[in-house]
């Protein structure tokens, strides 16, 4: 039998949808809630809920039972994974520039999820195809990342993102000349074109702010720390790119450089110079503060070398 999970709604969630309410809540995806809404495994107050549109009120407690996991297709691999820490209810690892985070159409192996079933185990599986991930990384994107071993860890987890109170700072290679300091506070969602991009510059959409902090110069760029407060999708690659100064090697928001040396880092690269460098967090369970840092990967320090040189 899965673990019961509680909610109480509070008064910013009065009125949402109970299956939007449930996915902004957890980490299961809306579709596995819409399907054990159906299933009956939602109570309001008590009563059993089967309709995915119901309206919720301020105050009421919901309790979802999620389904018990089916057999997972995720494939325990024995890949190279570099663990920073690890305790019963979750662990944090160092993922590698290049590594999906889990199976998905066109990924069905070689991520970090299949990588991490073979050298520990989860008490809780979540989402089958996604045990233990409650943030991601892209794919391209190296550094720091924390994985929940159990329920508690996990919704645990899933709350300190959502109040933004993990502290998290990613450094990146910024081309131009950005400012010694900026935050930049924007609204943020896809872009009205080019679906498989995001933007700034939205008359509606979500929250997002980073604070950047210029920690080097370099040619023709900067090495910038880039502190979040929300975590939206593409969100520091998209702040950059809007303020004119992209990330080196974006393929989605950055042109390729004209300037040779510029170039070359680039070409040499192949991938965003983007690496979370840092991750604090009041651990779920024991409540212990931890803070982990990681160096940037062997790709974006030859980058470094090639504009301080």
């Amino acid at each position: 039998m899965s673990e019961a999970i509680r909610f109480v709604v509070e008064a910013e969630n009065a009125k949402e949808r109970l299956d939007r309410f449930l996915s902004q809540k957890s980490s299961f995806t809306r579709s596995a809630l819409q399907r054990w809404i159906s299933e009956g495994r939602v109570a309001i107050d008590g009563v059993e809920v089967r309709v995915t549109r119901t309206r919720i009120a301020e105050g009421q407690t919901i309790v979802l039972t999620p389904a018990p996991p089916p057999p997972s297709d995720a494939i325990p691999e024995d890949l190279p994974v570099s663990i920073l820490h690890q305790d019963e209810h979750l662990l944090v690892v160092n993922k590698a520039p290049g590594m999906v985070v889990h199976p998905a159409p066109g990924h069905p192996t070689g991520t970090l999820v299949n990588a991490l079933l073979f050298h520990t185990t989860f008490s809780d599986r979540g989402d089958p195809m996604r045990p233990g991930i409650v943030h991601r990384l892209d794919k391209d994107t190296s550094g720091v990342m924390v994985v929940a071993r159990t329920v508690a860890a996990r919704e645990g987890l899933v709350a300190l993102f959502q109040a933004h109170t993990i502290e998290r700072r990613y450094d990146a290679i910024a081309i131009g000349n950005p400012p010694e300091q900026a935050t930049h506070d924007t609204l943020h969602g896809r872009h009205p074109v080019h679906r498989k991009r995001f933007t700034s510059r939205l008359a509606r959409g979500k929250r997002a702010v980073t604070h950047v902090r210029v920690q080097e110069r370099l040619h023709g760029a900067a090495l910038v720390a880039c502190t979040l407060e929300t975590g939206r999708t593409h969100q520091i690659r998209v702040h950059l790119a809007d303020a004119g100064t992209p990330v080196l090697g974006d393929p989605y928001y950055a042109k390729a450089p004209k300037d040779e040396r510029l170039r070359a880092a680039h070409e040499d690269l192949g991938r965003q110079a983007l690496h979370a460098a840092l991750l604090g967090f009041v651990h779920p369970v024991t409540k212990e503060s931890m803070r982990f840092e990681a160096e940037p990967p062997p790709d974006f320090q030859r980058a470094l070398a090639t504009l301080r040189a």
